[in-house]
């Protein structure tokens, strides 16, 4: 498989440089120069296949000319060895919880696939691998447990003070080993922009071989595809399915997209935002404007300059009218969303966390013009991660045994400012 930047379409690159490079030199993001696509036989027996056998031969699609096909399947096997079910709120209301990894997040899936393909590609350099990571929330925890303990390997991850939950926090900084913690007096698009600006700096490029896991890097969005199609497998009913992605740097939708042009029959995508609505905005009058970004109750998605958009715009041939027709957007408040959680537990007994419940308004919002449709809302984290927000509403939530070991641990992190030469300084002196 090759790739190519979203910037230049004549830069076309391999698996290899695309997934270790991360960032094109131009600045754009890679996409792969044909998106393949799966059978239709395949399609119709997906109730056959296990959810491992599905990720393997939807990543054999990406990465056989790279990987013998027994590395493939051991690859997935290590990496996609937890489970994506689907729980029904009601006939047409169903939840893909993705939060049964490691780190309690969707973020498990990319980050465990990643760590596997990044290590079996950098094999043989002369140099570290260092991955540069921006976090809202939960990708820092997921590449921090993802990546933890792998040869050969370094994650830098940059996470905003004070706007991560405190156990997200903890997942973040109180690893150790090759996991090192920056805390950035700012918010999260600072943070993808000092990493960003990092990858185009020549000197840093120099002394470290630097790689990403934010969604800006291609083998994120690889193993997110694999549990659209795991979900469809899992609903009885096929009419008019539709997912309701809770969204913030839009790599989860934009993975939904590639799933639907490999051949996975959805009718709808809606993109699910907090006040941070630059997306639905542009779905609504094709007007995109990035702005800052504002914080929220459900902070993973506190995304302003959404990096994904890009990959979007590409998928469409930069033609609103054909993004409009595949995606529609909605934007919630907080005080809306407190009362979807509990709106949520009361009328099912079903505890759904900040991200889920901006879901759950979007495709309850949806079903009103749709009311045949059955829709699949992606519930992104384990409610467990948002105590401050969750118990104020519902009381005490359970927390699972992997989080609740963590609020003894001692938190360590640098603290840096916004600037960028302080940041670089930092780099340079490691």
């Amino acid at each position: 498989m090759r790739f190519y930047s979203t910037k230049n379409k004549e830069y076309i690159v391999d698996l290899k440089t695309a997934v270790l490079q991360s960032l094109p030199p131009d600045n754009g993001l890679y996409m792969p120069t044909q998106i393949p696509e799966l059978s239709e036989d395949f399609i119709n027996r997906l109730s056959k296949y296990s959810f491992q056998e599905i990720a393997t031969e939807v990543a054999k699609e990406y990465l056989e000319e790279d990987f013998e096909e027994s590395q493939i399947v051991s690859l997935i096997n290590h990496a996609i060895n937890f489970q994506a079910p689907v729980s029904s709120l009601d006939d047409q209301l169903h939840v893909l919880e993705l939060w049964h990894g490691p780190s309690l997040a969707f973020k498990d899936f990319g980050a465990r696939f990643m760590a596997a393909v990044m290590s079996r590609l950098a094999e043989g350099s002369d140099k570290r691998l260092t991955i540069l990571v921006a976090t809202s929330g939960d990708t820092g925890g997921a590449v921090a447990a993802g990546f933890l303990g792998v040869d050969n390997v370094d994650v830098i991850i940059l996470y905003p003070s004070g706007k991560v939950s405190p156990l997200q926090e903890k997942q973040l900084t109180t690893l150790g080993q090759n996991i090192t913690a920056l805390e950035i007096g700012g918010t999260f698009d600072d943070c993808q922009a000092l990493v960003k600006q990092a990858f185009l700096d020549k000197e840093i490029n120099e002394k470290y071989m630097l790689s990403s896991a934010n969604s800006i890097n291609i083998t994120r969005l690889i193993p997110q595809s694999f549990y659209y199609f795991e979900a469809y497998k899992q609903l009885e009913n096929k009419e008019e399915v539709v997912f309701c992605i809770p969204s913030g740097n839009f790599g989860n939708l934009t993975a939904g997209l590639l799933a639907k042009r490999m051949g996975l029959p959805v009718s709808k995508y809606i993109a699910a935002t907090n006040a941070n609505d630059v997306v639905p905005q542009y779905l609504q009058n094709g007007d995109y404007t990035p702005r800052p970004s504002v914080p929220t109750i459900s902070n993973a998605m506190d995304v302003g300059a959404p990096s994904n958009f890009r990959r979007m715009e590409d998928l469409y041939g930069h033609l609103w009218e054909g993004m409009k027709g595949d995606i529609v957007g909605y934007a919630y408040d907080d005080y809306q969303t407190r009362d979807a959680i509990k709106e949520i537990y009361d009328r099912y007994k079903y505890v759904m966390d900040p991200h889920g419940a901006v879901g759950y308004l979007a495709a309850k919002a949806y079903q009103k013009d749709h009311p045949h449709s059955n829709i699949v809302i992606l519930e992104t984290a384990h409610p467990a991660k948002f105590l401050p927000v969750m118990e104020p509403i519902l009381g005490t939530v359970e927390v699972p045994e992997r989080l609740a070991v963590l609020s003894d641990r001692e938190k360590v992190a640098h603290s840096l400012s916004t600037d960028y030469d302080s940041f670089r300084s930092w780099l340079m002196s490691k």
